[in-house]
Order: structure tokens, then sequence, then C-alpha cells
């Protein structure tokens, strides 16, 4: 009896835990995988239809999952902002991507990417993730995560921007910048693979 009571009591926890966002992080990209759905045509800012394949440069692409409205996007900006001119200076095409289909008629609407983008000064791509395609295809859960990927298209980093993204006073390793730093030196990265902490992706109903 009391085994049975313990197993009812636990099912909810359980599923409760199969549904919880991470659970999109068994699927994510692996290291070393190709870049996915690089044809797929997405709407940036500026009114213009790109594609990741496209914007790939010489030495290869981020691609950063962001949005207007998660409190760690916003306490990150700053350092995206760094880290995506940083990489454009080093010809690694970028480009942010908005997943949150599930507040398009909210803060993350296209005409709010465009007011956002204009207002943080984005000297790079800022498009919407119709329908989640490519946070599908990427597996990403967070905002931010980010995903780096050599001239070849082939992922060499995945994660976080860092090893604070609560308080940048805090930053101890500058984890994107240092495998953008090894890749275009031609090396291995070093640390392949950190904890996105943010916002969940909100892919609605």
């Amino acid at each position: 009896m009391k085994k049975l009571f313990f197993m009812g009591a636990l099912l909810p926890a359980l599923l409760l835990l199969s549904f919880y966002p991470d659970r999109l992080a068994a699927d994510s990209l692996p290291i070393g995988a190709p870049l996915p759905k690089g044809e797929v045509v997405v709407k940036d800012v500026s009114g213009r239809n790109i594609s990741l394949a496209q914007t790939k440069k010489a030495n290869g692409l981020l691609v950063m999952f962001s949005c207007n409205t998660c409190p760690y996007v916003i306490r990150n900006q700053q350092r995206t902002k760094e880290v995506c001119a940083y990489a454009g200076g080093r010809q690694i095409g970028v480009v942010l991507l908005n997943s949150n289909e599930g507040d398009r008629n909210g803060g993350n609407s296209f005409e709010e990417m465009q007011a956002y983008a204009k207002d943080q000064g984005y000297g790079w791509y800022y498009a919407l993730d119709d329908k989640n395609v490519l946070a599908d295809a990427f597996g990403a859960s967070r905002t931010p995560e980010c995903y780096l990927f050599d001239k070849n298209g082939i992922l060499v980093y995945h994660g976080a921007i860092d090893d604070s993204p609560g308080d940048q006073n805090q930053v101890k390793r500058h984890h994107l910048q240092a495998a953008i730093d090894e890749l275009v030196a031609g090396k291995a990265v070093t640390i392949k693979e950190t904890r996105s902490v943010g916002c969940s992706i909100n892919r609605g109903s």
C-alpha cells in the first residue's frame, strides 16, 4: 500500500519533469554536427529575407537564440553586443534568432524586434524564427543560447556567453570569446560546451 502511495505521489513530479524545457537538452545539436537548416529563409528586422548559410563568413558563423523580454537577455545585453561585434570583426557571421512564437502578439512581435534592435544599435542580423523551425532543429531551449560554427559549418562551441550570466562583475571566463579566438587561430576549441542559463524559449501551444 505504501509503495502504491509513493508511486502515486511520484508520478506527477515525473510528468512535470518530462515537460520541463530542459528536456530539449538531450536533443541539442552535438559538437561536430553540421549547420542545420542552413537554407531556411527567415525575416531580418531590416525586412530582408536571409538564411544562415548566406550569413556565414570566411571564419564561420555565430547563431544566438535571443529575444526582447527575457531578464537574462536584458542583463546580458552589453555582453551580447560586445561579443557579436567581436565575432563580426573576425570574419564570423552573426545572426540572433527570436523563436518566442508564443509571444508574437506581445513583446516579441516583429515590430517590437525592430524597435529593440534599433534601440540597442544592433549591427548584425536579428531575425524571426517562424514556428520555431530553427530552434527545433538546433534543440535550443534558452535565451540567450549560443552556437558557434567554423568556416565549414561545423559546430565547435555551444552554450553560454561567459561563466556568470547573472552578474557580469563575477565573470572569470569569457567562454564564447575564447572559443572565437581559438577558432580564428586555427586551434581546437578548449571548452566546447557550457550550460546556458536564461529563460525558456516560448514556443507557444
